[in-house]
């Protein structure tokens, strides 16, 4: 369950970046290409200012997250996951330019950076960028020292998703789900997916699965709904409905619940 949770907090950009800040250790089976390497241990300077910077980003105190970041890369000027944190705070303060030079600097230093990759990916998708998005998740899943390589999948997926190629999507999703079964995101995509395609035991047992692993969201209350509805499981219908209403009365969802006269 805890393992599965951070699944669904890695996609959360900003803790994307704690594995990035831990060095890994180098798998029995790994490729000896000199080219692909485990992050290296900085001193404690860095990391301590760096994860610092990390939680201040999550509080919103994006100066002190700039100050705590520059005391880090004064102190070690050649530690890439400084970098990549640089570029989620230049990213979360609507300033992609700098971000995407940061990313770059990170890859720079370490070009086997997965973090980092999956980072510069999501904002490559943000801009619309989208092959070269797909590129560099894919670039970071392939890294055989990355220990998440499924959320790259999925973060691949949901950019693909977002911008219509939805067949290639639901690809990376079951790949993603290969992987790891239990990552949330891609477990809701496929719910919705085969929704779609009016396969409801099927979407039912994906929601099933994604209510094992991770909280329910207004979209995941709204898919169950739908579901039970069309299987004519009335009471799960009205256990969905009033989780819905009672802890998310103000969402989309709550509206087309009460839009769709379902009770």
């Amino acid at each position: 369950m805890a393992r599965a949770a951070h699944r669904l907090s890695g996609i959360l950009f900003i803790l994307v970046t704690v594995t990035a800040c831990r060095p890994l250790n180098l798998p029995l089976n790994a490729s000896a290409d000199s080219n692909i390497r485990p992050a290296r241990i900085t001193n404690e300077i860095t990391q301590s200012n760096l994860n610092l910077a990390i939680e201040y980003i999550r509080q919103g105190d994006y100066e002190g997250a700039l100050e705590a970041l520059n005391r880090a890369r004064q102190a070690d000027p050649d530690y890439s996951p400084v970098y990549n944190v640089y570029g989620l705070l230049y990213q979360q303060i609507g300033q992609p330019a700098r971000a995407e030079e940061s990313f770059k600097q990170a890859i720079g230093l370490n070009n086997n950076d997965s973090s980092t990759l999956n980072n510069y990916g999501r904002l490559l998708c943000q801009q619309g960028r989208v092959v070269e998005a797909e590129k560099t998740f894919l670039r970071a899943a392939e890294n055989p020292l990355y220990q998440t390589p499924e959320i790259a999948l999925t973060n691949a997926g949901l950019c693909l998703d977002n911008h219509g190629r939805k067949r290639q999507a639901e690809d990376y999703y079951r790949e993603a789900l290969q992987l790891d079964p239990a990552v949330p995101q891609a477990l809701l995509k496929m719910c919705e997916i085969i929704l779609k395609r009016n396969e409801h035991l099927s979407a039912r047992d994906f929601l099933r699965r994604y209510q094992q692993v991770a909280r329910h969201t207004p979209r995941s209350l709204w898919l169950g709904i739908q579901i039970e509805n069309a299987l004519g499981d009335k009471d799960a219908v009205s256990s969905y409905a009033l989780l819905l209403r009672n802890s998310f009365p103000d969402s989309a969802e709550a509206g087309l619940l009460s839009r769709s006269g379902i009770r």
